[in-house]
This record gives C-alpha cells, structure tokens and sequence, in this order.
C-alpha cells in the first residue's frame, strides 16, 4: 500500500499564524508568516528579541491549541481511507505530549500509533513527504522519492512539487498514486520519482508507537518542525 508521510507544523497545523501572534503581543511589531523568507526566524524579529523567538515553542499549551489549516483533516480522512498516512513530526520533548493530544483528537481516524516523531524523515519508509522544511525535503529528494512542500518564501528554492493548500495536495496525490490504496503507478507530474527506501530508512511500523520514541537534540535554530 503507498505510504504517505505527513509533517505536522505549517501542514496540517497553523504554527506560523499562533507563533507571530504570541511574538507581536510581547514586541509591539506586526511580524506575519508572509514576512518569514528563509527559516531562520531570528533573522525577521527584532534585535532584542533575535533568538529568544524560538523560547515560544516551548511554552506550555503551544502546540496543543494550533489550529488545523483550512480543509487539512477533512483531506487528511478521505487520504486514510485509501493510503496509509503517517504523521511525521520533529518535536521538542516538551511539545511530545501535545501534539499526541492534538492527534488523538482532530485525527482520531489515523490515531496516536500513527504518529512518529523523527529528526531525519529521510529515514522513515514512505512513498511521499508532504513537508515544509527545506533540510526534510532537500534528503528525502536525495533518498529518490517523491517530496511536496507546502508553498512557503522560505522553501522555494527547492526543485520539488509544490501545492498552496490541502485541496490541491489531495489531487497531486491522486494524480500520483491513482490506484486506490495501490503501490503508485501514477504519472509523473515533478522533478523526482517514486522508490523504495533506500539509505537504511527504518519502517513506520517499526518507529510509531510509545510518546517520545524517536526523541532527539536539537541543531541551530530548529522550530521542532
């Protein structure tokens, strides 16, 4: 069955919109996503604040209340019944719980054992990656296999397949894997091709399950995304 792999932050949840929000009420600026042109925030605050922006997505209740993006879980359970789909995160530990929680209730359809997080997503088995960090999709491409940013400033030097929003996504993977629940077969519509795993990449079924398996520390500047 095709494998989907699927980011969680500015994907399926609205990060971008909560994080400029929580910044502009404590820095009097009017910081939007719009303004975030490469993916180091620090470099878009003011100097004052510079890398203490990244202390936000450590307060508790951060990434429990984010609200999904505009038709992300309706696409997301009509995906499932045809896919497996897999959430495939980077979290701080402190946020581990949370975005469990978040799962656990906006996609009760795909459900917490379905939920992986890991730093290297190149090394997740899955015939796709729907992300938007250009480091995950720059190494899935290197894996040989197919990645889709969601549409960002800050990703679009990459040479992959890109979509604005969930309702485009949903026909790109139609279009891609149009068998219904089937191994691919699809056209090719990108700049990469579909394969197996390749690079030693462990299967999800081997990665999901107990909170905080996949766990890690974090580089410079990583949002937990």
């Amino acid at each position: 069955m095709t494998t989907l792999l699927i980011d969680m932050d500015s994907v399926i949840v609205d990060l971008m919109s909560a994080w400029c929000r929580r910044y502009n009420a404590d820095w009097a600026d009017n910081l939007t996503p719009a303004d975030i042109l490469t993916w180091e925030w620090e470099k878009y605050v003011k100097p004052e604040c510079g890398r203490k922006i990244y202390q936000y997505l450590n307060e508790p209740g951060m990434f429990l209340h984010l609200d999904p993006l505009p038709h992300a879980v309706d696409v997301l359970e009509r995906l499932s019944k045809r896919y497996e789909v897999l959430i495939v995160t980077s979290s701080r530990r402190s946020a581990m719980a949370e975005k469990d929680a978040w799962v656990t209730q906006y996609l009760p359809f795909i459900g917490r054992k379905n939920l992986i997080f890991a730093h290297r997503k190149d090394r997740v088995c899955g015939d796709l990656l729907f992300d938007d960090a250009p480091h995950n999709l720059e190494a899935f491409l290197r894996s040989g296999r197919r990645a889709v940013a969601m549409d960002y400033a800050y990703n679009r030097h990459v040479p992959c397949l890109r979509v604005k929003g969930w309702l485009e996504f949903e026909e790109l993977v139609y279009r891609l894997f149009p068998e219904s629940g089937g191994e691919g077969g699809g056209e090719s519509v990108g700049a990469t091709e579909g394969g197996p795993c390749r690079g030693g990449c462990r299967s999800g079924r081997d990665q999901r399950g107990d909170l905080g398996e996949e766990s890690g520390a974090f580089g410079r500047g990583d949002r937990g995304r």
